[in-house]
């Protein structure tokens, strides 16, 4: 392929820039809130099922505890999480969400909601996207090292 190894028709550069320009988007869209989009991320996690414990939150969200850690003590002292040892297993930190992430839920899903429509994608193309980048992301995971 002529050209192949120039910057814009690499496919990992093509994925970095769109990573970058989500980053933007949400930064945008959360900021109202005092949120990153890693806290969102980890919001939405504990939506989905909250009390979870602190190494399921970090295999769940792909972050180590030198990254997970240091969040979720950020988001405990800005009211949005708090959490406790395990009673059966003191090894164990259970996360959970406070009232303010309950009651903030809605709000942020909205604004989160209204700032992702800007972009006019419809529904089958968000579809077809997150297929793609599925299989996308099971090939990278699944190859064999040379």
């Amino acid at each position: 392929m002529k050209d192949f190894f120039v910057l814009d028709k690499q496919l990992c550069f093509a994925v970095y820039e769109t990573a970058g320009e989500f980053t933007k988007l949400y930064t945008s869209a959360l900021q109202p809130f005092g949120l990153t989009y890693p806290q969102y991320l980890v919001l939405l996690a504990l939506w989905v099922k909250d009390g979870i414990s602190a190494k399921e939150l970090g295999e769940r969200l792909n972050l180590g505890t030198g990254t997970l850690t240091p969040m979720i003590t950020r988001m405990i002292s800005n009211g949005w999480l708090r959490k406790e040892r395990s009673k059966t297993d003191e090894r164990k930190v259970h996360v959970y969400l406070e009232e303010k992430a309950r009651q903030q839920k809605q709000a942020i899903t909205q604004q989160v909601s209204e700032t992702i429509q800007t972009c006019n994608i419809e529904l089958e193309e968000y579809e077809q996207l997150m297929k793609q980048l599925g299989n996308l992301q099971k090939k990278l995971r699944e190859r064999v090292p040379y």
